[in-house]
């Protein structure tokens, strides 16, 4: 996030060492979480904390290929929570985000039923709004918001998916801020089994 949030992240998880469990703060810093950031984290056996940020495209795959866990939070609480339910062995069960798609803003225009919609191209998978799906908005890889879909057109056609190469008018429930050079990802989030 910025630094102000990295340092009061740092300082309350470093306040919750006791005399069983000590956590370790391997690096600390701003921006996107890149591939180095997964690298260290791979070669120090460590998880990676994420506030209010993204791994970048080649982090994400160099993770998956390194098994190295990436949490994704932007409430501090949340992070102390689950970093308390870990060191008590009480960790419920895991979830995971898998993206379906992402889409770039290419240009935005209002209109009266839905406010802001931007006007997109699909660059990956495909963008939907149907079942679980939700939805966040980046800016420069910094999640900006995170939320429903609640408009999504070819056209003038109100469509529930919208595939790669394709372009499409997508607006968010109850948000507006919206702004050209923005990414906005579709995912879901699946349970996965704890590892005994």
């Amino acid at each position: 996030d910025v630094g102000g949030s990295a340092e009061v992240l740092g300082d309350t998880l470093t306040k919750l060492t006791d005399e069983k469990v000590k956590i370790r703060i391997i690096h600390s810093g701003v921006g996107a979480i890149n591939e180095s950031d997964v690298l260290l984290a791979s070669a120090s056996n460590a998880i990676i904390i994420g506030f209010n940020v993204r791994p970048d495209r080649n982090a994400a795959d160099v993770a998956e290929r390194e098994t190295v866990d990436i949490r994704l939070h932007s409430i501090i609480y949340n992070v102390v929570d689950e970093m308390k339910k870990a060191m008590s062995g009480l960790l419920d069960p895991t979830f995971r985000e898998v993206r379906i798609g992402a889409a770039q803003v290419r240009e935005t225009f209002r209109t009266p039923k839905f406010g802001t919609i931007a006007g997109c191209m699909v660059t990956e998978g495909r963008m939907t709004r149907s079942g679980d799906t939700q939805a966040r908005l980046l800016r420069d890889n910094v999640v900006v918001h995170e939320g429903k879909i609640g408009s999504l057109r070819r056209f003038k056609d109100d469509v529930s998916e919208v595939k790669t190469g394709f372009e499409c008018g997508i607006g968010f429930e109850k948000y507006n801020d919206l702004k050209v050079g923005d990414v906005i990802e579709a995912f879901v989030v699946e349970r996965v089994a704890t590892p005994v």
